[in-house]
This record gives structure tokens, sequence and C-alpha cells, in this order.
């Protein structure tokens, strides 16, 4: 038996494609405890994610948080869990289609996008299959990481190369490392903003939260943090914001280590104490709503600030499927394509050469 996948069936003569894979982070099948622990068993057994030693993680995981944290993040996913399904899994999906017409738009190379997710289904294998199977020759890996984290991009960037090891046609293989500041991304937050304003009025403080990793990996070099300050910096200038009318933070911890600070729910806490009456919050980090910003941020954290006595909290809501987002992620992806595709490619140019190369290829003896 062959250790690597067979190939796709080929035609001398097909004209090849150039894929775009988009990839998050990952969700569970359903909010229910069977589908929460498969979920984070893969999530909390990547090395990327958890750096503790296997000998000491492995039975606090798989005997104490598999077997209690699973039942609690359920009732989570319940109360976000939309018809359709996991939000952030809807939105990643259109934001994959999006992508795509934007790209059939701009150039007239032949594209295909589909999306994956690091965690859960469909996997990155399964994403390299669909583009294998539509005769892609070259993938372009498009995380939806603004801001790159070795437990996220890398974390990506490893699952790909491990799926291509199964193949013995191996594709050529670009990634997107992060856009933290790319003016199309950046442009793409402030409309966000502004058109969220212009309904809601400003408010007295704008909290930027970012997704936390443990102080560790800053002192071990994570360019994240800094990557979340310059994001931050150059979304206030945008708005014409003065340091002081914003903040960043950082959310979602796990576990007893120290986490890059400051925290968010302490934070806002802090502003009510203040007198801060009105505080709006947004997630640039997170390009698709998901648990960690409706859950999180739009019910945990507001509760956290009323009860301290603030007077009127505003969660933004990601970008999703914001007309702007999609022609910022357009633009990061060409970007990336670059001598890749063409808007000056010719479908009939192109057919007659692979007819050509299909007789070169029948007058040496290959079949079809």
């Amino acid at each position: 038996m062959s250790r690597y996948l067979n190939e796709p069936e080929y035609t001398h003569g097909t004209v090849p494609r150039t894929g775009v894979l988009v990839v998050n982070l990952g969700t569970p099948d359903a909010p229910e405890k069977g589908a929460l622990r498969r979920y984070l068993a893969q999530f909390l057994s990547d090395p990327r994610v958890v750096e503790i030693p296997r000998l000491f993680w492995w039975p606090l995981l798989h005997g104490i948080i598999l077997n209690t944290r699973p039942a609690r993040s359920a009732r989570k996913y319940a109360s976000i869990w939309s018809p359709e399904g996991s939000p952030l899994r809807v939105h990643t999906e259109a934001q994959a289609a999006g992508l795509a017409e934007r790209l059939a738009a701009r150039v007239s190379s032949p594209t295909a996008v589909t999306y994956a997710m690091r965690y859960g289904q469909p996997s990155i294998a399964a994403g390299i299959a669909e583009l294998k199977a539509r005769h892609c020759d070259r993938i372009l890996l498009l995380p939806l990481y603004p801001q790159y984290a070795a437990s996220t991009t890398a974390s990506s960037m490893d699952a790909l190369f491990d799926a291509l090891r199964s193949y013995r046609n191996v594709p050529g293989v670009r990634v997107v490392r992060h856009y933290h500041d790319h003016p199309a991304y950046i442009e793409a937050l402030r409309q966000r903003v502004d058109r969220y304003w212009a309904v809601h009025g400003r408010p007295d403080k704008l909290v930027m939260s970012f997704h936390g990793v443990p102080r560790y990996t800053l002192d071990r070099g994570d360019p994240y943090h800094c990557e979340c300050l310059k994001t931050g910096r150059l979304l206030g200038e945008a708005l014409g914001l003065q340091p002081e009318q914003y903040a960043v933070s950082f959310q979602s911890l796990f576990g007893r280590a120290e986490w890059i600070k400051p925290y968010t729910e302490p934070l806002v806490r802090q502003l009510a104490r203040e007198g801060v009456g009105n505080v709006h919050v947004i997630c640039p980090g997170f390009p698709a709503d998901c648990l960690e910003t409706l859950e999180e941020i739009g019910m945990e954290v507001k509760t956290a600030f009323l009860t301290e006595g603030g007077r009127e909290y505003h969660y933004i809501p990601s970008l999703n499927e914001e007309p702007a987002w999609l022609d910022a992620l357009a633009d990061i992806a060409l970007e990336h394509l670059g001598g890749w595709v063409s808007s000056h490619w010719s479908e009939q140019a192109a057919r007659s050469e692979g007819d050509l190369s299909l007789k070169r290829a029948l007058a040496t003896g290959a079949t079809r």
C-alpha cells in the first residue's frame, strides 16, 4: 500500500488553477458536550497552543479539563449558536465566497477558493484535498489571523505542511504570515467603527480587545503582542482618537499562568469604577464573530461593566462580511499571488496550449 494519497484524475492539457485556502481557528460541530470534548481535545493537544511538557500536561488535560470544561463550554456555545450553525463557520464560509467573487472579478487566471479550520471541520487536510481535486497546482494559505502568533498562524502552517506530506505531487505553496498593519485591513476596521458610531454615537472610551496569549510567549520572541499594539495604534489614528480615548486589552485567559496585560474584563470594571459611563468594545483580531466576541465580550464583559456602575456598553461586531473587509482580503491575497495570477490571462490561449500539450503527450505514447 502506498504511503501517499492517490492523485486526482488528470488529463493532459487540463488547465491548472491557483488555489486559496482561507483558514480560521475552529469551532465544534455542535453546542453539545461530546462535540466540545472532541474539539477541545484537538485544540488543547496542540503543543503550539499549550507549551507545557506532555508529562505534566497530559494528566491534567485528560484527567480534569476534558471531564469538566466541555459541559460549561457547550452552554456558552448554545447561547450564541445560530440556526445556520456556528457563527464562526458561517462567517468564514461567507468570507471565502466573497473572496472568490472578488478574485474572479479582478484576475482572469482560473482560481479556486475554499475554507478550513485549524481545529474541527472542515480540516486543513480536507481543504488541500478539495483544491487538489480542482487541479490547483499552487496554493496560498490565507489565515484569518491579522496578527501573527505561534499558536495560530504557525500552528496553521504546521497543519498545512503535515497535510502535504501525504501527497506525491505537492503543489507550490505560499503563506500569508500577517497583515496587522495592512492599510486595507485598517481601513475596513475604521469604516466598521465609523458606521457603528454614526448610529449609536461615540463612547467615552473605545476598548480594542485582542485574544490573549501567555506572557512567556512574548518573553521568548513571539511578535503577537507588538503587532496587536500596532493595530490598535493605527486604528486609533485612523479614527482620529487621542491615546487617552482608547485602550488595547487582552481577553480569553486560560489557566493560572500570567498572560499579556491588561486583561479586558478587569479593565472595563476599572473604567466603570473611575466613572467612565459609556464604553464600546471592538475585537480587531477576530475578523469573524465567534464565541469569544459574542458571548465573552458581548455578554460577560458587558455584565461586568454594568455591574460596576457603567451606564452604557456596546460591542461593535466583527468585520464579518463587510464589503470593505472582503475587498481587503482580496488585496492581501493578490499581493501574495504575484506571478501566479494575471488579469491578462487568456482562456482561449490556455486551451490552445492545453490541446497542443495533449497532442504531444499522445504522440509520445501517454494516455489521456
